[in-house]
């Protein structure tokens, strides 16, 4: 049998964040579960976007200047920037599934180009939106 006082001792606690130290594979971490999850918004305007074309001129009507609104484009922005850095993060776990790159040096480097893969793609795509007249 265990003592009381045994099963009581104080256990050890992880760092708090204040002290522990950031580091792009830990934004990289973060912002792949937050894009994640925007991603998700995401489709529920993709879902809404089907309905209003289904219930007519009027709904669609609404919709279309909903997101042709400032407000509308930002979020549209955001998702584009969400769409590319979550599919370079993608790639970047597919290579480490195949036990490649995962020493600190290559992750490092390979989380840079996620994060400059999403934000000259996103850049890219509404440049050609808008050369195109999409916008």
């Amino acid at each position: 049998m265990t003592d009381a006082p045994s099963r009581l001792r104080a256990r050890p606690l992880s760092p708090h964040l204040q002290v522990w130290r950031w580091h792009i594979t830990m934004w990289t971490s973060i912002l792949h579960r937050v894009t994640g999850s925007a991603l998700y918004g995401g489709a529920l305007i993709l879902a809404i976007w089907a309905i209003c074309l289904a219930a007519g001129p009027e709904a669609y009507a609404t919709f279309k200047a909903c997101l042709g609104s400032p407000l509308g484009k930002l979020v549209l922005f955001g998702l584009t920037l969400a769409v590319f850095y979550h599919l370079a993060n993608g790639v970047r776990h597919l290579v480490w599934d195949a036990g490649k790159g995962l020493d600190v040096k290559t992750a490092d480097a390979t989380a840079v180009a996620a994060f400059a893969f999403a934000i000259v793609s996103t850049l890219v795509t509404w440049a050609i939106a808008l050369v195109t007249g999409a916008l």
